[in-house]
C-alpha cells in the first residue's frame, strides 16, 4: 500500500486546524533517489539554502586568502544569522578586511530572525541598517568576490554581473541542471535566487558532504565548527549542526525550504513545505530525518531536538493552544548505493 504522503498538522485544541503539505527528496551522491515524499521533482526556488554554493566562489577563487578571511567569516557568508551582537559586529569586520563598507551592501534591514533579538531592538529602538540583515554575509562574500576580480562592486547583486554569472555557474556545477534551465528571479534580499528541483538541491548536499575538493570542505568546516553563525541561538540550523559535532550541514531557506547534507550515510535532503509556512519546515526536516534513521539506523542526533519536532503553538498570552505535528511517511526507494565516506573517500564535483 503506498505510503501516505508527509504533511504538517497544525492542531487547535482536539482538532487539525491546517494541514501543510510537503514535498521531499533524499538523494546520494550518485543521484539515485534513496527516498522522497510528494513531488521529487517540484521545481521551486532554493532561496537562502543555496548559500554554502554561493559562498564557494568567494573561496575557490581566491577572495577568502587574498583578504585574511577565516572560518568565522566564511561561515558568515554562508549564514542566514540571526542579527545577534556577534552576528552583526562579524559582518562590519568581514566588510573592513575587503575593502568596503555598509554603504556597499545591496541588501536592505529587516527584522531580526531571532525573537528574542527582534524583541530588543524593538524595545530599544535601534535603527535597523543593512549590516542587520540575516543576508549581509552573504551580500559581503560577493563583494569580496568582486573585489579579488577587480569586477566592478556596484550592481553585484543583479543578474547579468560578473559575480552572478560566476555564482550561477557554480549553482549548475552542484545541482547538475544546466545554467540555461536554471530559473533564476530577485531573493528578498535584492540579489539573484534560483529555482532547480528539490531533487536536484539534494545532490547538491549530497556532494557537498562527500567532495574533498578544497573549497567545499573549507565551507564545510567553517559552517560546522561556527554553526552558531550559520544561524544563531535557539535555531534549529545551530543546534542540529553542533549536535553532529561536523556529520551534517543543515540550511533553512524562505518560504518553507530546508536542505540538510549528512556526511556519513552521503546523502542530501531538501525539502520543500509546498504552502510556503516556515514554522513547519523544521518539523518537516526533523521527521525526515527521523524515518531516514529509523529505516536505517543511521545513529544521527536527534534525541535533543525534540521541542523542534512538535513544537507549541501559542496564544498571544503565551498560553499553548495546540501543536505543529508532522503525519504520513517517506516513500523510501528499493535499492540505493549509499556509502559511507570512510569507505568510500571525497570525490570532485565534475
Amino acid at each position: 500500500m503506498p505510503a501516505t504522503p508527509l504533511r504538517i498538522e497544525a492542531t487547535r485544541g482536539d482538532l487539525i486546524e491546517s494541514v501543510h503539505p510537503v514535498s521531499a527528496a533524499v538523494v546520494d551522491r550518485f543521484g539515485d533517489l534513496v527516498a522522497h515524499t510528494g513531488d521529487a521533482e517540484l521545481v521551486t526556488f532554493w532561496r537562502s539554502a543555496a548559500k554554502p554554493f554561493q559562498a564557494m566562489p568567494m573561496v575557490a577563487d581566491g577572495a577568502a586568502d587574498r583578504f585574511g578571511l577565516g572560518p568565522e567569516e566564511v561561515a558568515l557568508t554562508c549564514a542566514s544569522h540571526s542579527s545577534e551582537p556577534h552576528h552583526v559586529a562579524l559582518a562590519f569586520r568581514l566588510l573592513e578586511k575587503i575593502g568596503c563598507s555598509e554603504a556597499d551592501l545591496a541588501c536592505g534591514p529587516h527584522p531580526p530572525l531571532s525573537p528574542a533579538v527582534a524583541e530588543q531592538v524593538m524595545r530599544e529602538g535601534t535603527k535597523l541598517t543593512a549590516a542587520w540583515s540575516n543576508c549581509s554575509g552573504k551580500h559581503a562574500g560577493m563583494l569580496a568576490l568582486a573585489r579579488h576580480r577587480g569586477w566592478p562592486t556596484a550592481g553585484y547583486e543583479r543578474a547579468g554581473h560578473p559575480v552572478q554569472q560566476r555564482l550561477l555557474a557554480e549553482i549548475s556545477r552542484w545541482t547538475g541542471v544546466p545554467e540555461a534551465a536554471i530559473v533564476c528571479a530577485v531573493d528578498g534580499c535584492a540579489t539573484v535566487c534560483y529555482a532547480v528541483p528539490l531533487r536536484a538541491m539534494a545532490l547538491a548536499y549530497a556532494r557537498f558532504g562527500a567532495t574533498r575538493e578544497d573549497a567545499p570542505t573549507r565551507a564545510w568546516a567553517a559552517m560546522t565548527t561556527h554553526p552558531q553563525l550559520v544561524a544563531g541561538h535557539g535555531r534549529l540550523c545551530t543546534e542540529l549542526m553542533a549536535a553532529a559535532v561536523g556529520g551534517i550541514v543543515a540550511k533553512v531557506g524562505a518560504e518553507g525550504i530546508y536542505s540538510a547534507a549528512l556526511r556519513e550515510p552521503g546523502v542530501g535532503v531538501a525539502i520543500k513545505v509546498e504552502d510556503g509556512d516556515g514554522r513547519s519546515a523544521q518539523v518537516a526536516l526533523l521527521e525526515v530525518l527521523r524515518q531516514l534513521d529509523r529505516q536505517y539506523a543511521w545513529g544521527l542526533p536527534l534525541d535533543g531536538l525534540a521541542r523542534f519536532a512538535a513544537p507549541p503553538i501559542l496564544n498571544t498570552r503565551g498560553q499553548k493552544t495546540g501543536i505543529l505535528r508532522a503525519a504520513g511517511r517517506l516513500r523510501f526507494a528499493a535499492q540505493g548505493r549509499i556509502q559511507s565516506m570512510t569507505s568510500s573517500g571525497g570525490e570532485s564535483v565534475s
